[in-house]
This record gives structure tokens, C-alpha cells and sequence, in this order.
């Protein structure tokens, strides 16, 4: 449906060379099968392609191709990419996988690979959709890893057996990235990338679509960071891309900056503590005036502050203890909470 005439006059003489019969047979060798609509197998997300549909699909490994696509993730991104990419993208890979998600990609160079890797790499499921038949291995560099997957997740492939790959085939590949997984997740991506291209296949069938930001130096996140200035969404880890395309409930965690004891004390208290002088000391009197306080309420306050070990008193003078001094409160090489001036602070 859609095709024009010249098209399908086209296909049919293409059609007239081949064997399907011949193709199913030598599948079945390699323990695979075909998948086409209907069947129980057939993921139902691809039908949104309308008649760009896939015709049907080549399929090797034990899953079951429709109930892992239910909860997948596309990560993808440059083949040449940066030690940072590869890392970005094997933790993500990992973390998906982690959190009993199914990692989809497409087992090329760089991003792809690393992705793969990561989420073999923890025992989790994984998907490889190559741009030529699934017992030919693309790129040839891959050749072990891609039977990796076979054996432990899923390689998919449009064409027959035997298909080798073209530039226009791995766009036609790119839209069954986009279309069986939930969400894509571009790592590094130039401007012109096939990445964006399957990013900008996801965005049109209403899939969610992230990037991961870099330096802004660098020209392999610049195609990344046009993405995100439309309407991709920035992620950072598996988490964040978990809150956005998974159920109610799945929310990443807050990030907050190292909480110190000093953001633990009493309002009142904080203002008494932040009235004393750097340098020397202050008198009870002084104190009260600066933090604006009764003197006798100072004056507690400053007694709470010499029992959890911020200030120290010197006759009539006030001072911070020497640990206090620091601007958040502790010393070099300690950590964020220490002793029973922490445990007092709770109380």
C-alpha cells in the first residue's frame, strides 16, 4: 500500500530471483524464524508505521520478540564517538538492563556497540536490528558480539538471509529502532547522523526522545544538542530515561548538593552561628544585636552551638571552633558527617 506503480513493477522483478522457501529453510538452520503480522509474536508497536511497515521481520534468539519490545529502550548514537560516548553509552546500556529493561540498538561501531555490551555485560536483554540479514554480521567487527546477542537476546533484520547492507538500508533500519522501542537515547550524534534520523522517526510516532548533552566543543554532541533544542528531553543515566518512559511511579532520584551540618541546625540557631565574627570573637550582647535576638536567647543558642562543637568560648567572648570556620562546616578530608555533633543535630 502507498507504493507507486513504477515501484511495485519494481519489486515484482526483483521478486522473480527469489526463493523464500530456500530463505525460510536456511533460518530455521540457524535456529531463527520469521515474524510477520498476525502472528503472536509480531510486536503491535510497528503497525504505527502505517505503510511503512515492515513486511515482516527475520528473528534469531529464544525471547519472544513482542513481549520484549513491550518494555525497550533505543540507545544510539555516533559510530566514531569519543571515550566519553562509549562510556556514556555502556553504564546506560547497564543501567537499563539493570532496571528489567530491554536495550535495542544497532550493533554498529561505537555507541551501538558499547550500549550492547553494557547490557551484556550485566546479564540483561538486548536487541540488535541490523541493516542486513541476520546471519550476515554488519559490521564484520561485530561478528562475535552480534552472536552474543543471538544467543542471549534478539538480532533482527528486514531483509532475507544472505543481505548485505546499503546506505539507504540502514535508514529504512533506523525506523524499526524507533518505532519497537519506547523511547530513543541519543549518545554524541554529528549533525548530519543517522541517530537523528531515528531520533526524528520517534518524535513523529509519538515516542519519547533524549539525548545525553556534551562538551559544547565538540562537534560530535552537536547534532545532540540541536535535538534537545527542540523537543528532546536531557538525560544523564538510566534513571532519568526510566522516569520518562516507564509507568507511574518510575521517578528518577533527587539530585541535591552535598548536604553539610551546618544545613541541619535550627533557623534561630543558624542565624546565631552566622552573627559571629570570623575573625576574633564576639561578645553575647553582640550576637543578640547581629542575629536579632534576645540576649538571653543568644545566649542559648550559642551553648547549643559550643555542645555540637561549632563555637567556642573564651571568657566573655564568643568564637567559632577552628572545624567551624570552613565554609561548610567540616575539615579537609572528613566526611559529610561526623560524630555526635551530627547525631545531636537529628535530635
Amino acid at each position: 500500500p502507498g507504493a507507486s506503480p513504477r515501484r511495485l513493477a519494481g519489486c515484482a522483478l526483483r521478486a522473480g530471483g527469489l526463493d523464500p522457501a530456500a530463505d525460510l529453510d536456511l533460518i530455521a538452520a540457524r535456529g531463527g524464524r520469521f515474524v510477520c503480522p498476525g502472528d503472536m509474536e509480531w510486536p503491535g508497536q510497528l503497525d504505527d508505521l502505517g505503510d511503512a511497515r515492515p513486511v515482516g521481520l527475520w528473528v534469531r534468539g529464544p525471547a519472544s520478540l513482542r513481549m520484549w519490545a513491550l518494555r525497550s529502550a533505543a540507545v544510539v548514537g555516533a559510530r566514531a564517538c569519543s571515550d566519553y560516548g562509549a562510556h556514556v553509552a555502556a553504564t546506560m546500556g547497564a543501567g537499563l538492563a539493570e532496571r528489567g529493561w530491554v536495550v535495542v540498538s544497532g550493533a554498529a561501531q561505537g555507541v551501538d556497540g558499547a550500549a550492547h555490551r553494557g547490557a551484556l555485560a550485566v546479564g540483561g536483554a538486548t536487541v540488535a536490528v541490523l541493516a542486513s540479514g541476520v546471519d550476515t554480521p554488519y559490521p564484520r567487527g561485530h561478528a562475535e558480539l552480534i552472536e552474543r546477542i543471538a544467543e542471549q537476546g534478539l538480532v533482527l533484520a528486514e531483509l532475507p538471509p544472505g543481505a548485505h547492507p546499503t546506505r539507504s538500508r540502514f535508514v529504512l533500519r533506523n525506523r524499526v529502532i524507533a518505532a519497537l522501542t519506547r523511547g530513543t537515547v541519543v549518545i554524541e550524534a554529528e549533525y548530519r547522523s543517522g541517530s537523528l534520523v531515528t531520533a526524528r522517526r520517534a518524535q513523529q510516532l509519538g515516542r519519547s526522545t533524549m539525548g545525553v548533552p556534551g562538551p559544547v566543543t565538540s562537534g560530535l554532541s552537536a547534532g545532540v544538542h540541536e535535538l534537545l533544542r527542540g523537543e528532546a528531553v536531557l538525560v544523564t543515566d538510566a534513571d532519568e530515561v526510566v522516569e520518562l518512559i516507564g509507568g507511574i511511579g518510575d521517578l528518577a532520584p533527587v539530585r541535591e548538593g552535598p548536604l553539610v551540618e551546618r544545613d541541619l541546625l535550627d533557623p534561630v540557631t543558624a542565624r546565631v552561628l552566622e552573627a559571629l565574627s570570623a575573625q576574633g570573637g564576639n561578645e553575647g550582647r553582640e550576637v543578640a544585636r547581629d542575629s536579632g535576638t534576645s540576649c538571653e536567647e543568644a545566649v542559648g543558642r550559642l551553648y547549643e552551638l559550643l555542645a555540637l562543637g561549632f563555637v567556642e568560648r573564651h571568657g566573655d567572648r564568643w568564637q567559632l571552633a577552628p572545624s567551624a570556620r570552613r565554609s561548610d562546616g567540616t575539615r579537609r578530608g572528613d566526611p559529610p558527617y561526623r560524630g555526635n555533633r551530627v547525631k545531636g543535630l537529628r535530635r
